[in-house]
Order: C-alpha cells, then sequence, then structure tokens
C-alpha cells in the first residue's frame, strides 16, 4: 500500500512550520504578559571564563536553567520581589534580591571556592544533575580533575581518563583510541571548538593531540545523543577550549619526562577581548641524539611530536561576542639507512580553525553560528638512491553551521539550528620518480560529497517527576563529482565507466533520526532514565588493525557504500546518597549496527580504490554498567564496572557465524581515587581490569617443501590473557598558601606498579630443523610497558 504520509507538498510544510512557530510566539507572548525574562552571562569573577552548565534559579525553587556552551542563560519568572540564585559546584553560590515588572539583563560573576577558601567540590555541575536531567551517558571531566589522575608518563591525557569510564574501553595497552556500548574507533565524534578531529593520537596513537593546558572542559555523551550531534554511531566527545583570561596575564607550563609545554593567556583589552596560546613538544628525539655516532648507521633517524593550540575572543557589544580558535599538530618520524642508501620521511597531523560569532536576538533567543575548516594529512615519502615514492592520504572539511537556544518557558528550552559540510576525500594518492624521470599514476582516488543536517530539540519539564527530551535530526549525504563510476565483473575488470563531472550528484542518502530521552523522579535523590536514538553515519575509517593508526583511511559513502545505520535502547536507574556525596547509577543498553565495514577475507593492503576491498554486515552489542562516584571529602573518585557483548556478522567472514568483535570485552572494571594527604600532598591511584582481546589465533600448522604453512582458527575464536594494572601519583605542592604569584608544584607518578607484563599482541616462530624432526612451533608474547616511573615540573605565574 502506498504511504501517503510523507506526501507532503511543500506549501504544506510551509504551513505547518508556520503553524509550529506560532504556536511557539504566541505561547512566549501570552507568558510575557504575566512575567519578566532574566537573561545575561555567568562567568567566572576572576578570569571572566564563561561557565557552562552553571543552574540560575529561584530560591527554593525546584526548577531553573542551566547556561549554555558560551555561558548564556535566560529565565522567566512570575513579576514581583524575589531572590535569584546561581550556583556552579567548585564556584560560591550566589544570590540575587530582585524586584521588577521589567525585563531584566544580569551577567553573574561567581568566585571560585578554592578562591574564597571554602571547599571545593571537584565535579563541576550541579550537585543533582546527574538524578534530574533526562540527559542518559553523559559525563562531564572538568580539566582540574583529569589531571589529579595518574597519567602516562606524566602527559595529562583527556581521551585517557574517558578510558576508565563505564561503556568505554581502550584501543590497547597505551593507546588513545577508545571504544564505546561496542561501537568502532569511526563511530566517536571528536570536536574541539566545534572542529571535528580525525585522528585524535601523538607517538602512533599512545598520546592524545588535547593539551591539558588549553582545556577547559571535556564531555561524553554516550546514550541518548541530542539532536545538535550526529554523523557517528556510538558517542560523542565534546572538547572546549579556555577562552582566555580577560583580567590579568596568566603563564603556566611543565617539564615532563619526554615533553614540555608551555601557555600563556590575557587581556587584548581588559574585560572585553582576551587570548590564550598553548604549545606543546616531545624531545624524544634529542635524548637520544646524544648517543647515537654521527658516523653510525642509523644517524639522523628520530621522532617528535609537536601542536599548538590558539584562541582569541572580542566582546563585540551587549549583544554580539567573536571566538577566533585553531589547533595545529604535526608528528614526525624519520628513519635513516646510510648503509643501504635509505631515508624515509613520515609526517602526519591535524589542522584546524574555528570563527564562532555569538548574538544575542532577544532576551529569549540566542544564536552562534560557525564557520569550521579541518585538514587532516598522512604522508609517506621514502627515497632510496635515485628512486622516491610519496604515498598520501587524509580528509579535508569546510563546514557551516547556525545553532539557535531558544527559552520560550522555564519549563521549555527548545534548540534547533542547521548543519553543511563539503568534504573531501583523500584515500591514497601516489607518485614517484627514478632519476629524471617522474610519474604520476591515474590513481588519485579523490572522492568529493556533501553532507547536511536540520534539526530540533525540546528539553520539558513536564511536572516536577517528568522530563522529556525530544529531539528530531534530517540529515543527508550526496557524493558528488568528479567520479568515475566503474562496472566490473567478478574479477574487478572494468567493463564499463561512467563519469560525473565537478558538483554532479553520484549518490544520494538521507534520513531521519529521531532522539528521545525520559527522566521520571522516583524520589528527591532518585529517578529512572530511559532513552532511544538513531543515528546514521556518512563517513567510515577503513582499518585492518585492533588500534587508529596514521595509516587508516577515512572513506565516504559512496555508490557501492552505505551509511552506517544504528539504533540504541537505554534505560537506568540513579541514586545519590548522603547530600549528593555519593552518585550511584547502573544503565543498561542494547545497540544494534547496519552496514558494518570491514577488508574481506585475505585482505592485503594495496594502492586500489579501499572500497573495491569492502565487505559489509551487521553488528549488535548489549551490557551493563555500574558506576559510583564520591564527589566530596578529602578522598575522592569513582568505581565503573561494565559487564559486555559485542557480536559481529558477515556473509563472506567466518563462514556467516556471528562473532565477537575485536573490541568486545566481557568484564571492564576501573576504580579512581584521589586523597588529599594535608595541603601540601596530594595522592591518586587507578587500578583497571579487563577480560582480554579476542584474537584469532593459527591452530595447525604444517610442513609444506620446508616453509612454516598455518591454518587459522574461525575470526576471533580465542582471548588474550586478562589485562590489568595499577597507576599511583603524588602531588607535592611546596607553598600551597602562598601568596606570592609563582606557584608550582611537583607530581611524581608509576604507571604499571606492579610491572605487569600485558599482552600487546602474541605470535608464533618455529625452533628446531625440520630436516631432523625437530621442528616446533612456539607462541611469543610481546608487551610494551613494564613498570615506569617519571617525574612532571608544572609552573604558573
Amino acid at each position: 500500500m502506498e504511504n501517503k504520509f510523507y506526501q507532503l507538498s511543500y506549501r504544506q510544510l510551509c504551513t505547518y512550520r508556520f503553524l509550529l512557530i506560532s504556536f511557539f510566539v504566541s505561547l512566549s507572548v501570552f507568558a510575557q504578559a504575566q512575567r519578566i525574562t532574566i537573561s545575561g552571562f555567568v562567568k567566572d569573577s576572576l578570569t571572566g571564563e564563561s561557565l557552562q552548565g552553571a543552574n540560575i534559579y529561584l530560591k527554593g525553587a525546584s526548577r531553573g536553567v542551566s547556561s549554555n556552551a558560551y555561558g548564556f542563560y535566560s529565565l522567566t519568572i512570575t513579576a514581583g520581589e524575589t531572590e535569584l540564585q546561581a550556583s556552579f559546584v567548585g564556584y560560591e553560590t550566589k544570590t540575587f534580591p530582585l524586584n521588577s515588572s521589567k525585563d531584566v539583563q544580569l551577567d553573574i560573576l561567581l568566585l571560585p571556592a578554592s578562591y574564597a577558601n571554602t571547599q571545593v567540590t571537584v565535579v563541576g555541575r550541579k550537585k543533582e544533575n546527574n538524578v534530574q536531567t533526562a540527559q542518559m551517558g553523559k559525563v562531564d571531566l572538568s580539566i582540574e580533575r583529569i589531571k589529579q589522575i595518574p597519567a602516562f608518563l606524566g602527559e595529562v591525557d583527556v581521551l585517557k581518563a574517558l578510558q576508565l569510564l563505564p561503556g568505554v574501553r581502550n584501543a590497547g595497552e597505551g593507546n588513545a583510541g577508545f571504544y564505546v556500548r561496542g561501537g568502532g574507533a569511526d563511530q566517536n565524534l571528536i570536536v574541539l571548538d566545534d572542529a571535528v578531529v580525525y585522528n585524535t593520537g601523538h607517538l602512533f596513537g599512545f598520546f592524545s593531540v588535547f593539551n591539558g593546558d588549553a582545556i577547559k572542559n571535556v564531555s561524553l555523551i554516550k546514550g541518548g545523543m541530542p539532536a545538535q550531534y550526529g554523523g557517528r554511531l556510538s558517542s560523542v566527545v565534546d572538547v572546549t577550549m579556555k577562552d582566555g583570561n580577560n583580567q590579568d596575564y596568566e603563564f603556566e607550563g611543565g617539564v615532563g619526562t619526554i615533553a614540555s609545554r608551555f601557555a600563556a593567556q590575557g587581556p587584548i583589552e581588559k574585560g572585553k577581548s582576551s587570548f590564550i596560546v598553548a604549545g606543546r613538544r616531545t624531545y624524544i628525539d634529542a635524548l637520544v641524539k646524544p648517543f647515537i655516532s654521527k658516523d653510525a648507521n642509523l644517524y639522523g633517524s628520530g621522532y617528535f611530536f609537536y601542536d599548538l593550540n590558539t584562541k582569541m575572543n572580542f566582546r563585540l557589544g551587549a549583544k554580539d561576542r567573536l571566538y577566533l580558535s585553531g589547533y595545529f599538530g604535526r608528528d614526525v618520524f624519520t628513519f635513516r639507512n646510510k648503509e643501504r642508501a635509505f631515508n624515509t620521511d613520515i609526517p602526519w597531523g591535524n589542522s584546524t580553525a574555528t570563527v564562532r560569532w555569538n548574538h544575542i536576538f532577544s532576551k529569549k533567543i540566542f544564536a552562534n553560528t560557525t564557520l569550521v575548516y579541518n585538514d587532516y594529512k598522512f604522508k609517506f615519502d621514502a627515497l632510496q638512491n635515485d628512486f622516491r615514492i610519496t604515498l598520501s592520504s587524509g580528509i579535508q572539511d569546510l563546514n557551516a553551521k547556525i545553532d539557535f537556544d531558544y527559552y520560550p518557558l522555564p519549563e521549555h528550552k527548545i534548540k534547533f539550528g542547521a548543519q553543511y559540510t563539503y568534504h573531501t576525500f583523500l584515500p591514497n594518492q601516489v607518485s614517484g620518480s627514478q632519476g629524471a624521470t617522474v610519474f604520476n599514476p591515474s590513481n588519485t582516488g579523490k572522492k568529493y560529497a556533501r553532507e547536511y543536517a536540520f534539526y530540533i530539540q525540546d528539553d520539558w519539564e513536564v511536572t516536577s517527576k517528568l522530563k522529556l527530551g525530544a529531539g528530531l535530526r534530517l540529515s543527508g549525504f550526496n557524493q558528488v563529482g568528479p567520479y568515475f563510476l566503474y562496472d566490473k565483473d567478478a574479477q574487478g575488470n572494468s567493463l564499463d565507466s561512467s563519469f560525473f563531472g565537478k558538483g554532479k550528484t553520484v549518490k544520494n542518502y538521507g534520513g531521519l533520526e529521531p532522539r528521545f530521552t525520559l527522566r521520571y523522579s522516583t524520589g528527591a535523590n532518585s529517578s529512572i532514565k530511559a532513552a532511544v536514538t538513531r543515528n546514521l553515519q556518512y563517513i567510515h575509517l577503513a582499518t585492518n588493525s585492533g588500534t587508529t593508526l596514521p595509516t587508516d583511511l577515512w572513506v565516504p559513502s559512496t555508490y557501492r557504500v552505505r551509511p552506517q545505520d544504528g539504533w540504541q535502547y537505554a534505560a537506568g536507574y540513579f541514586q545519590n546518597f548522603k547530600n549528593n556525596m555519593f552518585e550511584t547509577s547502573i544503565e543498561v543498553y542494547y545497540k544494534n549496527m547496519l552496514n558494518q565495514i570491514e577488508y574481506k577475507e585475505g585482505f592485503t593492503p594495496s594502492l586500489n580504490d579501499p572500497e573495491e576491498d569492502f565487505t559489509f554486515g551487521k553488528g549488535w552489542s548489549y551490557g551493563i554498567e555500574l558506576f559510583v562516584n564520591k564527589t566530596r571529602g578529602r578522598l575522592t573518585g569513582w568505581v565503573g564496572y561494565t559487564l559486555s557483548w559485542t557480536w559481529r556478522q558477515f556473509d563472506s567472514l567466518n563462514a556467516g557465524i556471528k562473532y565477537p568483535a575485536k573490541y568486545d570485552r566481557r568484564h571492564d572494571m576501573s576504580v579512581v581515587l584521589n586523597y588529599n594527604l594535608n595541603p601540601k600532598w596530594k595522592l591518586g591511584g587507578v587500578f583497571v581490569y579487563g577480560t582480554g582481546n579476542a584474537a584469532t589465533f593459527p591452530e595447525r600448522f604444517y610442513v609444506v617443501g620446508g616453509i612454516l604453512t598455518q591454518e587459522f582458527s574461525r575470526i576471533n575464536a580465542y582471548r588474550l590473557p586478562s589485562y590489568h594494572r595499577a597507576d599511583v601519583s603524588a602531588t607535592y605542592t611546596p607553598k600551597p598558601n602562598s601568596q606570592k604569584k609563582f606557584k608550582s608544584s611537583w607530581v611524581f607518578s608509576i604507571y604499571n606498579l606492579y610491572s605487569r607484563l600485558n599482552p600487546y599482541f602474541i605470535y608464533f616462530d618455529q625452533e628446531g630443523d625440520p630436516q631432523q624432526g625437530t621442528q616446533q612451533v612456539k607462541a611469543y608474547q610481546v608487551s610494551l610497558f613494564p613498570i615506569i616511573p617519571s617525574v612532571t615540573w608544572n609552573f604558573k605565574f
């Protein structure tokens, strides 16, 4: 039967849109006849930094609003005499007496509790936030809390901190890549000031690209993704850079075991504009160089990485603010072999630039317009004698979006907007030369696409007990030319081809993505939540490893490659104890994923178009997560545990039988503790345990013609040994209460305290003589990191 529900004319859509807008406008006008609106920005009184998630409410009332990502708030109340309160955990609560019959413009400055010598709660949000909001699976971590966690080689890493949360598992020993609720590494949307970061790792993934000195806050959403986010199936990691101190100049940095960093911030025009610049560089190459003679065969080989964060913001008037921010980072690996006249240079990295304009249209409507450029590049350049070969890959985006925050009533907060991205993909590009001969094969493989979305989200507090979050996202993806489409036979031979000119449509995809969350309060400190979301993902990471490496390729949905399609269902119970000192939760989830991508069986890397080597299937995952978080007192920290299953099934792999995904982990537990011993010493500890990774091993060995031949098991039929590790740290602040401007601290840490040799991978080798019948095959485990002590000196003035 023909479905007439979707057959709406353009005129009908415009009519419905007009009626919807008219409803909200009339609702707002009716409310304004009886009420007044208080609006403004919430900031740190010492630095001028905007405070995201600060709570503004009437004293004694249960309802209120939270400031948005730029610190803006709007609260409509009944006119008359009352008292307004503003709070942000880690800051002193402030009370404002009000007696007005007109709208009020009120910027709120909150004083850090540490400056006022009062107790600081380390979680940067409202105390009951985890219970009262309808949002599920969201965790906010301030950089101050992240810095308290013991770090690998003393380098503070926001992504490794997220790996200690339930439902999030690491990609391997020391790796910054991660997997969320059974999703792949490419299914996480990671943004830095609204710019997508495609490769998040330094040192082949052992460190993340985020410099802690430049970061203000990190938010992880792993369930119930709001409608303003899209393009990924599993999670959102939203990283916000500091705005910069607009009151005074500040300088901070640190000298660590393998890297040093320095950051400067201050006013451009006091109270109106500010800047921050933060840089970081390793000196592994400088440390190794003195130990290698200039005459040595490998002299000139080395590795280093560096990154630079910059941001400026300007207050253009009472209603306008302009933000300019950027990131530039590079890893550089060089290899020299004089004996063979062989030189290799491998640079890779991200570049991003973001321009954001905030405009207040009215007391109730806040708009943010964003333009983003981002570029990820990988290059392999090798020279032997007079023969040179160069391989390049990457992805480049131009993005524009506009987001509106609309506050019609205290019970409603509506967010809506639109987004557009133009993608340029470079999966493989090879060129070379030999002497005077230059060759550029016609295999550049560039692909182009447009991605767009429109969304609306309403957070509606129906009653004091019931709160709903309902959103709808309409997304689309359009592969465009120039592009050659080849018709090939089963052996890969071209039979015919079609050419699509520049901008011509090759293939269209799109669909509706509903998002729904619910919270029902079962008591003053407890609630039940549920969420259902659909996500479409149009770009994919082609990888055949268990970790995220710079050689992995980003590829688009095309004529042959369909977008990934995922539904997630989640429910949970949340309970706080002892005046919100302890936060506890239990969440269950089920995720179904279609059009999953893997390489074909027997795949070997080549310079072909990657999509020619893909096979497609489905995946699903389910599990339960437990979380206990202590937020106050001398001892703080959390315990997280996840019990989960993650499966994949492909008709052309594993004889069509389902198998555990490589990131399937049955049991995963983390314990994070911080203890304030006294004003000078702070102690930290981490313990992690996880079921070993799924792996495919050879089950039988044959000697054919003197050559060892292997017969492998079914995919991921075996498990590596369990992973567990303990890390500890001690932070010493010589003069914690000093009134001097210069302050410093020493961080002593030990990674892998009891030197557990966790498996990185296992390989097989043969011993003995096959001619004499003494040949044996043995398995060998490779482990990366034994016990590693480190020390870092931090300073600030």
